[in-house]
């Protein structure tokens, strides 16, 4: 029996999870991996990362193939967190998702994709899997076909595949890629006023990034979750003003909120090439968008941090890190 649980253990320690990417997401998986002892790899094109010390990061090229399955060699799962700018998605994207995925074929792992919902295009109605894709705007297209790519490795036989879909996110650490992110919380603790895109009392699902990173990592560790993708849950969806009363109601700040006028994106997007990339986008924000993640709640059980909950995490993460620059300064 001693004999037997020392092997047990001995496999516990040599499961490798890697990382493609050292970005919001990909540090959300990170820590969600980090929590439960894993021993983690994260991969970026400059081989530092501010994580942990028993986190290894290696620097690496995720769209070459060479280098892809370099640093997937030894990994039982592969997370492809991989991110671009707005403007590069359609350059930049494909290369590395091949290249990633390969990576994990050769390796013998599994692949669990972070994706985003661009690939449904404009939805009528709760946004479901079951929906067929209809992009309508130049990154839902290359969402579409990096995600059909994807299963059609799994049913190939190529790699054993899954993805996690989420909406628009925000918590600690999504910085300029979280939708109440940098460009709201600092200005909203500072008790500025704060203006986001599109309608202000449409109701929109909006993601915790812990929740997604979590989700992502129980989808790596199923392998029911394989040759299918999976909605990863929100909390009951609410108006966008709905929300930033909550942000302001636990900073305990009166409300002080207002939306950019479409035309005003779209005029800056003359000009302005990522904001035209945003613009194409702002169909999700003028009409409801509510994701129904009731199949990954069925499979996996309801995940998701309630709103206020996590709200008031987000917020603390920017007080400390407002607290850390001050301190160096």
């Amino acid at each position: 029996m001693l004999k037997a649980d020392t092997e047990i253990k001995a496999v516990k320690r040599v499961e490798l999870h890697a990382i493609f990417g050292t970005d919001a997401v990909a540090m959300a998986v990170m820590r969600e991996l980090h929590k439960q002892g894993k021993r983690v790899r994260m991969v970026n094109r400059s081989g530092t990362a501010a994580i942990p010390g028993n986190v290894e990061v290696v620097k690496a090229n995720a769209a070459d193939p060479a280098s892809a399955r370099q640093v997937c060699r030894g990994a039982t799962v592969v997370y492809n967190c991989v991110n671009a700018p707005y403007t590069d998605w359609t350059e930049m994207l494909p290369p590395m998702h091949t290249a990633i995925l390969h990576g994990a074929a050769v390796a013998g792992a599994k692949i669990v994709v972070a994706e985003n919902l661009y690939m449904y295009g404009p939805v009528a109605g709760s946004i479901t899997e079951r929906l067929p894709f209809h992009p309508t705007t130049r990154k839902g297209r290359v969402r579409a076909k990096l995600a059909e790519d994807l299963m059609a490795a799994h049913y190939s036989g190529i790699v054993r595949a899954t993805s996690g879909r989420a909406s628009d996110f925000y918590g600690p650490g999504a910085g300029s890629q979280g939708i109440f992110g940098d460009r709201i919380v600092p200005a909203l603790l500072a008790g500025k006023g704060v203006s986001v895109l599109g309608k202000l009392d449409v109701p929109h699902s909006y993601t915790y990034i812990e929740d997604f990173g979590k989700g992502l990592v129980m989808l790596g560790s199923h392998d029911e979750a394989l040759g299918q993708s999976w909605h990863i849950p929100n909390s009951p969806t609410l108006t966008t003003r709905q929300m930033l009363s909550l942000f302001f109601e636990e900073a305990r700040l009166p409300p002080n909120m207002g939306s950019i006028p479409d035309f005003v994106v779209r005029m800056l997007g003359l000009v302005k090439p990522v904001v035209r990339e945003v613009a194409e986008m702002l169909y999700e924000f003028n009409e409801p968008f509510v994701v129904d993640s009731g199949k990954f709640v069925r499979a996996f059980g309801d995940i998701a941090t309630p709103h206020r909950d996590a709200i008031r995490q987000t917020l603390e993460w920017y007080r400390g890190r407002k607290d850390r620059r001050q301190m160096r300064a």
